[in-house]
């Protein structure tokens, strides 16, 4: 009997420490954690990065590989960030912006980093420039479509840290919050205007203008760097006579050239409408970020379209 009960001792003993293996090297291929570790992880540009950063906290260390001040539609992964992609737990991109994103997917195919397109699903507004027709990505331009991606975000690191899975979910529950408090702040704010049409330096800004009942009309394409041709700026140049706008938007990135060439055209002014695509050094030193620049973009809005507030 005693010898029957040591056996059953025995294995209880090993059937325990084949069950923690087990558990430990499933933990380390999915990147879920146990005690302090944190989940790796890389965002292709700043909104995809701020959002992760609000959902993660303090069990996350992220990275953003596109740097301050620079623009994301043409920035090509160094060998720095593709090293930083690989020893990653999970890489968000939004998808339509990351020219490198096919590469990259095919490049990590049979490795542990796991991909997040947040943005999949949820393209629905197009663009048409020299005969090519692509998604327009700005997604995160309209609060509603960011809460959404925020969402992916969660789902992706409850799966990667189940165990953390109610402190992602409420962070994501307060972004969320704050998200639809954004978007009631642009309802009524945009409300009651004398104006509709804005006319932006790039093509950003179709969501949002959907969203709150606004007409863009914008000078470049998709990317801030495409040139439009002179038949394009006199379209614009016309269009913005007609529709008596006061207000051309440049934005902190890029060059303000085309729309102060344009507003002096036409006795206008400038102001920044600010597509949220990175954040420039002053903007990183003042303190800004995706909720104050939306802010300020609403105020800049309601300035230009003479609303009533």
């Amino acid at each position: 009997m005693k010898k029957i009960l040591v056996f059953i001792i025995i294995s209880l003993c090993v059937i325990s420490l084949m069950f923690l293996i087990f558990i430990s090297n499933k933990n380390r291929n999915t990147g879920s954690k146990s005690g302090s570790a944190k989940i790796q992880v890389t965002a292709s540009f700043y909104p995809l990065y701020y959002l992760a950063s609000e959902i993660g906290g303090n069990k996350i260390s992220i990275y953003n590989m596109t740097p301050s001040s620079s623009e994301p539609h043409d920035y090509e992964p160094t060998t720095q960030d593709i090293s930083r992609i690989e020893k990653s737990n999970l890489l968000i991109i939004n998808g339509n912006v990351e020219s490198w994103g096919n590469k990259i997917k095919d490049n990590l195919k049979g490795t542990n980093v796991r991909i997040i397109v947040a943005g999949d699903g949820l393209f629905t507004k197009q663009y048409t420039e020299e005969g090519k027709t692509s998604s327009d990505p700005h997604l995160w331009l309209s609060p509603q479509l960011a809460k959404k991606e925020a969402q992916k975000i969660t789902e992706e690191f409850v799966r990667l840290d189940p165990l953390n899975s109610l402190y992602y979910q409420t962070n994501e529950k307060t972004l969320a919050d704050r998200l639809d408090a954004l978007d009631n702040n642009y309802k009524k704010g945009l409300s009651d205007c004398k104006q509709k049409d804005i006319i932006t330096s790039h093509a950003a800004f179709a969501y949002l203008a959907s969203t709150y009942g606004l007409n863009q009309v914008s000078i470049s394409g998709l990317s801030p760097d495409s040139e439009p041709s002179a038949q394009q700026l006199a379209e614009v140049v016309r269009f913005a006579k007609e529709h008596k706008v006061k207000y051309i938007f440049f934005e902190s990135l890029v060059s303000p050239k085309l729309s102060e060439t344009i507003a002096s055209e036409i006795g206008a002014k400038t102001l920044v409408l600010n597509p949220l695509e990175g954040l420039s050094d002053d903007e990183i030193k003042q303190g800004k970020n995706y909720f104050t620049v939306m802010a300020d973009n609403l105020k800049n809005l309601q300035k230009a379209l003479e609303c009533n507030i």
